[in-house]
């Protein structure tokens, strides 16, 4: 382990906390780097005395809360997914001790053998988790935050990443295409939605049911969200047919398992592309932000892909295409130095 690793206060304070839980025979010296992702969380392998392997989250208050975490935990693990149980926890200090669920992501097992079986396994398991949704249990995805993540679009990446202002009329012609999106994605019928549900939060394990990870930040609503995270995920892409064969399958399964899908094929279809769209934006402003603010530069990687993904969806429709004559002309001013990733 690196110096800089083991000079870290917070391993520090983390390995003394784990030296506390005597139930489980730890070795703290056994703790090495699990993951990290996008925000202040980093997770650790930890042993105990007979090499069984658990993980120890640190989520540093006060940017991070593990209560979330603790909460969805339980729910979603009630309703039969495969979910981490935590086992240990101090929500204070933000440490927990969780089961393991394994290094195999999907992201690391897809290739076009594996691909078919293990998205029909996260769409059962999707389906799943939707089917036991309540109301007033998670936080409303309501209004106000899914416009919310919709100006990050403008906010970081125009503003920021391109470099660029917006005339008024290209203001007034995005702000038309996010009414659009908005009214389509509320009147979707609601569940329990991840929020991230994708091949980098699913775990491969041997029962075929995948390990659901990194859902803290679960909401209440539109019932389209987590197929799309699925099938238009920002790091690896699949053929559209594809994609439409997947995304059917899933609407058979969730109309048979009594989901209120939208019973007409092709308007879930347009739900989905309309959710994918909403998705896409705050995406592209989240990787431009975790860039320019955040010092963490692969995310620039990621967002041909997102963008590939949005001009596909938004040229179908004509009530979303003004997003595609806006692309095209954001890119035509903008520094070619900003697509050179």
């Amino acid at each position: 382990m690196s110096s800089s690793v083991t000079s870290d206060l917070r391993l520090t304070q983390l390995q003394n906390w784990l030296d506390t839980l005597t139930n489980f025979s730890l070795s703290p010296n056994s703790i090495r780097p699990a993951s990290s992702d996008a925000s202040f969380r980093r997770y650790f392998r930890v042993e105990d005395t007979s090499g069984k392997s658990y993980i120890a989250m640190d989520a540093p208050p006060p940017q991070e809360d593990v209560r979330p975490f603790i909460q969805v935990a339980d729910l979603f693990g009630r309703t039969g997914v495969s979910v981490p149980q935590v086992l240990a926890q101090d929500a204070e200090r933000g440490f927990l001790l969780l089961s393991d669920l394994g290094s195999t992501t999907y992201l690391h097992q897809l290739n076009s053998d594996t691909a078919h079986k293990l998205y029909l396994d996260a769409i059962e398991a999707l389906v799943m988790l939707q089917a036991q949704s309540r109301p007033d249990v998670l936080p409303e995805y309501d209004r106000a935050l899914l416009l919310r993540e919709l100006m990050l679009f403008p906010d970081w990446y125009i503003g920021k990443h391109l470099g660029a202002t917006l005339t008024d009329a290209q203001k007034n012609s995005l702000d038309k295409v996010f009414e659009t999106l908005l009214a389509n994605n509320l009147a979707q019928a609601q569940v329990y939605v991840h929020r991230d549900y994708h091949s980098r939060n699913l775990m491969v394990l041997p029962q075929g049911n995948p390990g659901i990870l990194d859902f803290q930040d679960a909401v209440y609503g539109p019932i389209t969200y987590d197929l799309v995270s699925l099938l238009r995920d920002a790091y690896i892409q699949w053929d559209e047919e594809q994609v439409l064969d997947w995304a059917i399958r899933y609407w058979e399964r969730a109309k048979r398992a009594g989901l209120p899908v939208n019973p007409d094929i092709d308007a879930f279809y347009r739900d989905f592309e309309f959710m994918g769209l909403q998705r896409h934006l705050k995406v592209l402003g989240i990787f431009a932000r975790l860039y320019h603010r955040d010092g963490k530069s692969a995310y620039l990687n990621d967002i041909p892909l997102v963008l590939d993904y949005t001009r596909k969806a938004a040229q179908r429709y004509k009530a979303t295409a003004p997003l595609v004559k806006l692309l095209d002309e954001l890119e035509d001013s903008a520094p070619k130095f900003g697509y050179t990733f």
